[in-house]
């Protein structure tokens, strides 16, 4: 370990770690509101811009393919030249993003803006990540985690309300307003709160060549999966994009093995803990982000609520995954990663299978919010869970890019459960069709879940408050 690093470490220890998070936490926060708030701001702009569906959904895939494809090359970055300067720019960049997006005069110009979100938003959250991790002792990355994850879902249920009521009081613009007032107040705190991070003393050149490869890949696969409802799985466009994805992702996994200075280090994956906590995130947010979409869709659709009556009633289950998520971090924390995910997962399996059997075209909100609440449960434990699990054996100076990877794997698995549910529920042709393609709507994210229950059967069991 060099004399710079030791120095840093020792700086670290004699400060409080809590200014570090709450700048840090704020920027997750950003993120998450922004992508549960455009959701909401969706319907207003395709009308204001009088565009299909089809065309305005590149408002959500524009932004998701480079906040996706980006990740890992950002990630890596940060832990070469400094966390505290990507993240300065990711800030920047996100905020500048929002603004074009609010001023945005047509659909090309709000499209120009999120794709500049997008970019802000992937270098912004692992170096995030890196520095709030850095700031806090081994042994409490676990509940630090599950509290970063309570944050996250506070951005996702504060993004439907406030912004429906944002929404209805001015117009959509307004929704975009709000990050760049956050990214301004990130902006001048930063400097004050966060202390960079050593860089690379490497002698070799990054794998600039597999930084191409691995982002094209992400982003060729991220467009061929979210855009599949659009054109169909079987459609060219789609093959074509997802087989460029696998293909690019084989070569850059093979061009890791080898480079003396590789984007990824594959060692990472030595790590059991590492290895299962992404690859079960993988299968969990897939059905995760399949789970919201469908919540939304029913609320809207077959019980005909308002968006903000929807943004409310749905308000219940983020909340309470924001406030068990601390809880969640002191279990796994003591008993260890296998058991909170596992009982969590399980946990949401059952309650998104009791919502295919129980609901119909009568309007039973009490129900719902109680079976939603069952499900945020179960999404608190296995979130604090998984989350420790990611960083708990990562060395300081690959915690930028072990969360990029994750956080890769989690975006990529987002597209896929999308897709999958769009596919799923179809487009049904009266109420008694349409309840019917959402029960089998939340059947698919009961499957999902137990697929990931499986998977951590494999995570570590062992005590992690010992380390």
């Amino acid at each position: 370990m060099s004399e710079q690093t030791i120095d840093a470490q020792t700086v670290a220890a004699t400060r409080s770690p809590w200014p570090v998070f709450a700048v840090c936490a704020t920027a997750f926060f950003i993120i998450m509101f922004d992508l549960a708030v455009v959701n909401v701001a969706f319907p207003d702009i395709l009308s204001d811009f009088g565009v299909s569906r089809a065309d305005g959904s590149w408002i959500v895939t524009l932004y998701n393919i480079l906040f996706g494809s980006l990740l890992v090359v950002a990630g890596k970055t940060a832990d070469s030249v400094g966390r505290r300067r990507i993240f300065q720019i990711g800030v920047a960049t996100f905020g500048l993003g929002a603004a074009l997006a609010a001023f945005a005069p047509t659909l090309a110009v709000l499209l120009a803006g999120r794709a500049v979100q997008g970019v802000g938003a992937a270098f912004m959250s692992p170096a995030a990540l890196g520095l709030l991790v850095a700031a806090f002792p081994l042994e409490r990355r676990t509940q630090t985690m599950a509290l970063w994850g309570a944050v996250g879902a506070l951005g996702v249920s504060s993004g439907p309300s406030i912004g429906a009521a944002i929404i209805e009081v001015t117009n959509w613009r307004a929704a975009f307003w709000v990050p760049v007032a956050l990214c301004a107040a990130l902006l001048t705190t930063s400097g004050r709160v966060l202390s960079e991070s050593p860089t690379s003393s490497s002698r070799h050149r990054p794998d600039f060549f597999g930084a191409g490869v691995v982002t094209t890949g992400l982003a060729a696969l991220v467009l061929g999966v979210s855009r599949s409802g659009v054109w169909g799985w079987s459609h060219p466009a789609t093959l074509l994009s997802i087989a460029v994805g696998v293909v690019a992702i084989v070569v850059f996994v093979s061009r890791q093995r080898v480079h003396p200075e590789p984007i990824v280090d594959l060692t990472l994956f030595r790590s059991r803990s590492f290895s299962i906590a992404s690859f079960s995130g993988f299968v969990f947010f897939g059905g995760y982000a399949a789970y919201n979409l469908n919540n939304v869709l029913f609320l809207r659709q077959a019980w005909s609520y308002t968006v903000l009556e929807a943004g409310l009633i749905a308000l219940i289950g983020p909340v309470t995954v924001a406030a068990l998520s601390p809880l969640g971090g002191r279990l796994a924390a003591r008993v260890g990663f296998r058991l909170p995910a596992i009982a969590g997962v399980l946990t949401v399996s059952v309650g998104t299978a009791a919502m295919a059997i129980s609901f119909d075209e009568t309007r039973n909100p009490g129900l719902f919010m109680a079976l939603v609440v069952v499900v945020g449960i179960g999404i608190a434990g296995f979130n604090a869970a998984n989350a420790g699990a990611s960083v708990a054996e990562l060395p300081p100076e690959r915690l930028s890019i072990g969360g990029a990877v994750s956080n890769a794997l989690r975006q990529v698995g987002a597209a896929f459960g999308v897709a999958l549910l769009v596919a799923v529920v179809g487009t049904p042709d009266n109420i008694v069709e349409l309840v019917d393609s959402h029960s089998n709507g939340y059947l698919l994210v009961s499957i999902v879940m137990l697929t990931a229950a499986l998977l951590n059967g494999w995570q570590t069991g062992r005590r992690r408050s010992a380390d």
